[in-house]
């Protein structure tokens, strides 16, 4: 680990970015089930007596269509940036140049924020409450839009999320230490 005193601007731009800590899993289990799919399908298939060429290739492309909409979102943040990496494209905002932040309604409940540039990113909040680097840069970088003045739209969504987020770590702590 770095001293905190030796952290001059030059050597932030180098550290490694904060990544999302259970982006790996989520990748197993996509895979464990796009695997599980393909090999159950040909399984059946071969033992029903159906297997055709047709079919053998139909299963393993049924299995990747699988695997694309389970992969997980690669959610990785460092100073003044947040960055979202789906199957096809990389998402990247300035969180401390964000204009906009909304809360989308309805089952998956995803965070879309907007910076001065244009660029637009959608994550799962849950995502920022499971990784507390993540939710720290994603903070420090809305407070100072707010500073700025260019965060016009969603300070509240912010303040709602981050009461949310410290309630959740804060009963996280209480439990492990056995107080609640």
């Amino acid at each position: 680990m770095v001293p905190t005193g030796s952290l001059t601007p030059s050597r932030l731009r180098r550290l490694p970015p904060d990544g999302d800590r259970h982006w790996h899993s989520g990748v197993r289990y996509a895979v464990g089930c796009a695997l599980a799919l393909c090999g159950l399908t040909f399984l059946l298939d071969w033992g029903a007596g159906t297997l055709t060429p047709a079919r053998a290739l139909l299963w393993p492309a049924l299995s990747a269509v699988l695997l694309l909409a389970l992969l997980p979102q690669r959610v990785t943040a460092g100073r003044c940036w947040l960055a979202v990496r789906g199957p096809l494209r990389r998402h990247l905002v300035r969180t401390d140049a964000l204009t906009e932040v909304r809360q989308c309604p309805g089952l998956s409940a995803s965070l879309v924020l907007r910076d001065v540039f244009g660029h637009r990113v959608e994550l799962d909040p849950r995502v920022l409450a499971a990784n507390p680097l993540l939710w720290h840069d994603l903070d420090t970088g809305a407070r100072r839009s707010l500073e700025r003045g260019t965060l016009r739209e969603g300070a509240e969504v912010l303040e709602r999320l981050r009461r949310e987020i410290d309630d959740e770590t804060a009963r996280a702590v209480l439990e492990r230490s056995g107080i609640s």
